[in-house]
């Protein structure tokens, strides 16, 4: 399997034994046929190959910039490759002629002929086997990342049903239903069971790889917070802004939900009555999602490890935007927490699934 974190090193190492290889056959092909002295033609095949070396890394750099160029790329490739040839083509010559003591020597047009298509040939199948090596490693790593990602979503998936299937969790939540009707509160116990079942049929027919509109997210957080709500009752106060502006934007699915959990599980303690503020807000460039809370905060702000969920949605963010989004955590100065997400702006009409981002 490709390490592909050491793929620059890769690189170095097709280009320095491409050039090696060129070397050889050209001193065994051409140099030791020809009537060429030793001190002519070994200088003159150094030359010649560090030329060679030098001008394909220019042109790795010049064709990385041509594909600005958009529609004229493949224009811009030929020119690069044919002025490359004559740049090369005249190099050797120059040289050549300088260690015969004779530099002002014009060359014929036949040799001209014969060396630059020597010179675009082996340029040429330098440009395919550079492009043919770097589209299988794109392939690779964009395989790669596309897995990493459904696995990364399907794990996520897995965790938030085996959190809404774990005892402890449908015991309060049963519990908290049961006290209801105790107290008669017949019909808050039925609205609290309905958003339960709603809130497991969410998890187990969601698909982990889609991305969700803004919407849709904050009504199932609505749906998770109304049933905690059952258990904590008024010692938890959550508070969910949006704007009908961003709701079309797509975000992951379950994004924010653990982020909330996290307050519940580590920034709140026994008999404590914590606040939650859920604030969606677009910027120039993307959406902003703030989770803030007046809970416990972070006891290393260094770390701000607080719980498996902070380290799931930094993992998804990275692996769905390719590091175009972002999660940063603080203490806030009048106590508690505060998480902050920025993912980059993504319409409805446009990629609804991370199949897409990854591909």
């Amino acid at each position: 399997m490709i390490n592909l974190s050491r793929r620059p090193h890769l690189f170095w190492l097709c280009q320095c034994s491409g050039w090696a290889v060129y070397a050889l056959l050209t001193e065994v092909m051409i140099k030791i046929p020809s009537d060429e002295p030793w001190h002519i033609q070994l200088p003159h095949l150094f030359l010649d190959t560090l030329c060679g070396f030098t001008i394909t890394l220019v042109l790795r750099n010049l064709y990385f910039r041509a594909y600005r160029l958009k529609k004229y790329v493949v224009t811009a490739h030929i020119v690069l490759l044919v002025l490359a040839s004559f740049t090369w083509t005249q190099f050797k010559w120059v040289s050549l002629q300088w260690l015969y003591n004779n530099p002002w020597k014009l060359m014929s047009w036949f040799d001209f002929g014969t060396w630059t298509t020597a010179s675009l040939t082996m340029l040429a199948t330098w440009t395919a086997g550079y492009y043919g090596i770097k589209s299988y490693l794109d392939v690779v790593e964009q395989r790669e990342r596309a897995e990493k990602a459904t696995h990364l979503a399907k794990e996520a998936q897995l965790k938030m049903l085996r959190y809404q299937l774990n005892p402890h969790f449908m015991f309060n939540s049963i519990n908290a239903i049961s006290t209801l009707i105790l107290k008669e509160e017949n019909h808050h116990a039925v609205s609290v069971l309905e958003k339960l079942c709603d809130f497991l049929r969410y998890g187990l027919y969601t698909d982990p790889l889609k991305k969700i509109p803004v919407s849709e997210e904050v009504t199932m957080l609505r749906t998770y917070v109304d049933i905690e709500k059952a258990r904590f009752r008024s010692k938890l106060n959550v508070k969910i802004e949006t704007d009908a502006q961003i709701e079309s934007l797509l975000i992951p699915s379950m994004l924010v939900q653990p982020l909330v959990e996290n307050v519940l599980k580590h920034g709140m303690q026994p008999n404590q009555t914590v606040s939650v503020t859920v604030e969606f807000s677009q910027m120039d460039d993307g959406l902003s999602i703030v989770v803030t809370d007046d809970g416990n905060g972070f006891e290393n702000h260094e770390n701000c490890k607080r719980g498996i969920g902070l380290t799931n949605c930094r993992d998804r963010l990275r692996l769905m935007y390719q590091g175009k989004a972002r999660l940063v955590t603080e203490n806030n100065a009048s106590g508690g927490a505060s998480v902050t997400v920025f993912i980059p702006h993504e319409e409805t009409l446009q990629n609804d699934t991370i199949k897409n981002a990854a591909g």
